[in-house]
């Protein structure tokens, strides 16, 4: 184990996630393939080695700083780009049933060998659009808990995201800048789709003291009939 991964180890720890060995080696066999795909197709601008550590897999598995994961059965993480957060909440809570969800076929045949490369069972990756997953069987009101990293403002999220959810369980928006003035904006999707902010929670990355924000909003009752529309349409005409 080098400085970066010990640091790694360390600072999860402070939030009481315990890593063994075995998953630290993941998390680097994970780092190894990320930038050699990385020279094939544009995964991420990131590749410096504990930038990468810090910036996406520490960020990533922030999420269960203010979440219980340890209590979450089912999550998709919704236009998961690179693996992040899913990949690495994976490694972290292997007893979750993964389902990622990626609208860029090359992005979903990196993740297969991230996947394999690492052992990982009970990982369903889907190549289509939030908004076609969403109204099918299966899919639609059905994971326990829902993610999307900073990927559209919270209005259009809310309308990717929430159909996935359960009754009862949780969409987490992990965003970078705060989220007030898109919370507001966002209030016409939340009641449409049945969803209530829970709390918000700002923190920083550590070294460059990078603001996060986490917004996680509770799912109070099945999406209704009409979402998510059509796909295109909640980028192009959000719910606001």
């Amino acid at each position: 184990m080098d400085a970066i991964q010990q640091q790694f180890k360390q600072r999860l720890a402070e939030h009481s996630i315990v890593i063994n060995d075995s998953q630290l080696e993941q998390f680097e066999t994970y780092y190894r393939v990320l930038v050699e795909w990385n020279e094939k197709m544009n995964l991420t601008g990131i590749t410096e080695r504990d930038a990468v550590y810090t910036k996406h897999f520490y960020d990533s598995l922030s999420l269960a700083f203010y979440v219980p994961l340890k209590d979450v059965g089912s999550l998709a993480d919704i236009g998961s780009g690179a693996g992040f957060p899913g990949i690495p909440l994976k490694i972290c809570f292997p007893h979750i049933q993964l389902t990622i969800v990626d609208s860029l076929n090359k992005r979903i045949q990196f993740l297969a060998h991230v996947v394999e490369q690492l052992g990982l069972e009970n990982v369903e990756l889907i190549h289509s659009r939030a908004e076609e997953l969403g109204r099918k069987a299966g899919y639609r009101d059905s994971y326990d808990l829902v993610t999307a990293r900073a990927v559209a403002r919270l209005a259009v999220l809310n309308e990717f995201c929430l159909p996935f959810v359960r009754e009862g369980g949780h969409f987490a928006a992990m965003k970078g800048s705060d989220p007030t003035e898109e919370i507001k904006e966002a209030s016409y999707s939340l009641k449409e789709l049945k969803g209530k902010i829970k709390h918000v929670q700002a923190f920083h990355l550590p070294v460059e003291d990078a603001a996060r924000h986490m917004v996680i909003i509770e799912k109070r009752a099945a999406t209704p009939r009409k979402y998510p529309r059509k796909p295109g349409t909640p980028l192009k005409t959000p719910l606001v």
